[in-house]
């Protein structure tokens, strides 16, 4: 039998996989290592099929490694009956908690099988949520920014563990990037906030990711100049000059005003 490592997405129960759904559907327990991946699971699943795993918060790398064998002790002889699922928020592979349990599980269990579903990651989710496009081709690096860090370099970036906003704000608008931040991205748990103000989400919080992009970073789509330029000739016709749009103006080079 098998052992499912399933990516739930980001935190709306919809935005799971057809796949994830059907892997969650045929076990016979699933494990959820916190609460957040729990609610979404739940929406799945009976809730009498949830099984609990407690993992200490430490960074004492002994009682980690004591917790994740006890949890691999758990779900292994489950796993050899029928098959059974992990989930985790996001996808298993990035950021995860599931990487601990399949490399415990390979150590102590090498027998179970082991198959991982993924999920729609916040890396790639954050950019419908915040309005943020990028194109193909386009350079796009993930960081982390926990206690205030603010890693610079690339064009673009996506930051995870935001939990010091206005301290990362202040290291990468010095260095030049137009930052926006968001919390919560489609969790139903908790507040969802989309904002360019550090201070709206001062309060330390795990989910808050931002997105930094050099402000004077321009790109040239073809498609953007669709209407503009038979607008603009018409109105010059006239004497008149068009504002460019807000979205047009990344596009085009033109400094944004925000």
């Amino acid at each position: 039998m098998t052992l499912y490592g399933v990516g739930l997405g980001p935190g709306d129960a919809e935005l799971i996989t057809v796949k994830g759904k059907r892997a969650l559907e045929a076990a016979e327990v699933v494990y959820s290592p916190g609460r957040l991946s729990r609610t979404v699971a739940t929406e799945h699943v009976p809730e009498e099929r949830i099984g609990d795993l407690d993992f200490p918060m430490t960074r004492d790398e002994e009682k980690l490694r004591r917790a994740w064998k006890e949890a691999a002790a758990e779900i292994a002889p489950e796993a050899r009956e029928g098959d059974a699922a992990f989930v985790t928020l996001g996808d298993p592979n990035v950021y995860s908690t599931f990487g601990h349990l399949r490399r415990t599980m390979d150590h102590f269990h090498p027998d179970v099988d082991l198959e991982l579903v993924p999920g729609v990651s916040a890396v790639t989710a954050f950019t419908t949520a915040l309005g943020v496009e990028i194109d193909a081709g386009a350079g796009l690096a993930l960081r982390e920014a926990a206690q205030g860090a603010s890693p610079t370099g690339p064009d673009r970036m996506v930051l995870f563990k935001v939990t010091d906003a206005p301290a990362t704000h202040e290291g990468l608008a010095d260095a030049g990037y137009d930052v926006t931040y968001g919390r919560r991205l489609y969790m139903e748990q908790g507040e969802t906030l989309v904002t360019e103000d550090p201070a709206e989400i001062a309060e330390r919080d795990y989910y808050t990711l931002a997105y930094a992009e050099k402000a004077d970073l321009s790109v040239d789509r073809a498609t953007a100049k669709f209407g503009h330029s038979e607008e603009r000739a018409e109105a010059a016709e006239h004497g008149d000059e068009v504002e460019p749009r807000r979205s047009d103006r990344r596009d085009e080079g033109v400094p944004s005003d925000d």
